[in-house]
This record gives structure tokens, sequence and C-alpha cells, in this order.
């Protein structure tokens, strides 16, 4: 059974950094890409950053509201996933989700949010202004 679990959310000043972890079980980074999407208060799913399956080379992509301030990473033998966040704002508050998505998108992947199979249940992000 596919599982992802989120954690390290928390309060954090503007313009601190924070790590989020994303633990999964029950499928392999062989064949999955993982996607960090978030949604704020009031607002509609906004992914943030993905990273390809290994057999296409472990690519990354990033918003464009968090390129060079998120780096995505993994480490495929403790099956987890990081999102190092830096320079954090207030517009940067929200529930973060990390998701399981199997479609190869040509050996990229998508932040576009369509094909994802699952997500844990969030981990919360709250930058004050």
């Amino acid at each position: 059974q596919m599982q992802l679990e989120e954690s390290g959310g928390g309060l954090v000043e503007p313009g601190g950094s924070r790590r989020l972890s994303c633990a999964f079980s029950g499928f392999s980074l062989d064949s999955y890409s993982i996607v960090w999407f978030r949604q704020a208060p009031m607002k509609a799913r906004e992914g943030v950053s993905c990273i390809t399956r290994v057999r296409s080379g472990g690519r990354t992509r990033y918003s464009d509201n968090v390129r060079d301030r998120f780096i995505i990473s993994r480490d495929n033998a403790k099956n987890m996933v990081y999102l190092q966040m830096s320079d954090l704002k207030p517009e940067d508050t929200a529930t973060y989700y990390c998701a399981a998505d199997s479609y190869p998108y040509g050996g990229s992947c998508s932040l576009q949010l369509t094909k994802l199979e699952r997500w844990g249940q969030g981990t919360l992000v709250t930058v004050p202004p």
C-alpha cells in the first residue's frame, strides 16, 4: 500500500529556513516522481517542486514562486524526499504535501497536479507578516 507522510512544518520567521521531510513506503522512486505541492487557506493547490523518478535521472523542477529559494532532494536508501525552504515569506504560508506520480512526462515531472496517485496528510508551514 502506497503511503506518504510529511513532517517538519511549523512557525518560521520571515527570511528563515525550514526543511520538510516526506517519508514514503509501498512504492519505489524507480517508477515514481515525487511532487511537493501546497495549499493555502481559500486558495487552490499549487505545485511547488518535483523530482523525477530514478530512471529519468532525478531532474528537478520548481515553480516561479519558489525557484532559487527551495531545493528538493531525495535519499533513495532511506525512502525520503526533502524540501529545503529558505528566505521564507508570508505568502509561503500553507499546508505542504508530498505526492507520488507515476506518469512518465517524457522523462520529466509535472507541477500540474493532474495525475497524482497518493499524498499524505500534509504539514503546515506558517510565516507571519
